[in-house]
């Protein structure tokens, strides 16, 4: 396991955290790696994992230059402050490319792809490798958790955290229940998201949980208003921006979040709900066969300089 920096502390946790103090992500994407620096930034011991080495080490550049930027936006220009600042919460953070190095912590946070098999590979094996107190919580943005977690023993000791990208700004977390959680491991997860800075509600593990599942039709509708031509991609995003209040226009929020993922979140919600807006979009579908998901690749609904 490679540290970020050299440097090591103990920190303490509140007792209603159940004493999470060492939190584990697998999945060293955007995602994994935002969920990794709000933790570190509490004071949390974090192990980030992934297969490949060169997402881990974009990774680490990706947290230093947030956390840079969080830090000029609280110290102002103390240079002092922002680098100790910066070295503190890097000092919190390891990297490894083996599941088994990240098994020992009081929390592991699943975010890895969006596939239902992929996962419960994934879960059924931390749940026979992580110690029995270790809380065990799933990314997922659309997959029921229910079934990601069929196979393990832990049901208990089992729940969904639904960040929003990108995590260190958004303030939301999304905290599912599973069927079997006890309230002692969703009175946990509800003061952790807390302890990170959120603002947490709950939901039942329902298609789309709270936000995807109104989300996922006014997208939806939006690309099929563009993929007839009604209206063009900026006047749409500029309709919802000022007409209803929103920060960002529905298909600028589809590049940002990646269109591959929004495709995938649609064909889930179709296959759990049966409704016929969340049918396949063609342009979408084209968007993503072309290797065109937005932000992340340079293009999607609009083109970017990478």
């Amino acid at each position: 396991m490679n540290k970020l920096v050299s440097l090591t502390r103990n920190f303490s946790s509140s007792s209603s955290l159940n004493a999470i103090k060492t939190v584990t992500v697998i999945g060293g994407g955007l995602m994994g790696s935002g969920i990794a620096q709000v933790a570190a930034q509490a004071g949390q011991n974090v192990t980030i994992v992934d297969l490949k080495p060169e997402l881990l080490e974009n990774a680490q550049k990706s947290i230093q230059n947030n956390l840079r930027r969080v830090g000029k936006k609280t110290f102002k220009d103390d240079a002092a402050k922002i680098e100790n600042f910066v070295k503190e919460s890097t000092s919190r953070i390891n990297t490894s490319t083996k599941v088994e190095d990240g098994v020992n912590a009081d929390l592991i946070i699943e975010a890895i792809v969006e596939k239902l098999d992929v996962k419960q590979e994934l879960f059924n094996k931390l749940d026979q490798l992580a110690p029995e107190h270790t809380i065990l919580a799933t990314n997922t943005s659309s997959i029921s958790i229910n079934a990601i977690g069929a196979g393990i023993k832990r049901k208990d000791r089992y729940g969904g955290l639904h960040f929003f990208n990108p995590v260190p700004v958004m303030r939301l977390l999304e905290v599912i229940k599973g069927d079997q959680i006890s309230e002692a491991t969703y009175q946990t997860l509800m003061e952790w998201g807390k302890s990170i800075g959120k603002t947490c509600i709950t939901c039942k593990d329902t298609p789309g949980f709270v936000v995807n599942r109104l989300l996922g039709p006014y997208s939806a509708e939006a690309i099929r208003l563009y993929e007839r031509g009604d209206a063009s991609a900026q006047d749409i995003d500029v309709g919802m921006k000022l007409g209803a209040g929103l920060p960002m226009g529905p298909l600028e929020l589809a590049d940002f979040t990646g269109l591959d993922l929004k495709k995938a979140i649609l064909e889930v919600m179709l296959e759990k709900t049966g409704h016929p807006v969340f049918k396949p979009i063609p342009l979408l579908n084209q968007l993503v066969s072309e290797g065109k998901y937005g932000r992340k690749t340079g293009e999607g609904f609009y083109k970017y300089n990478k």
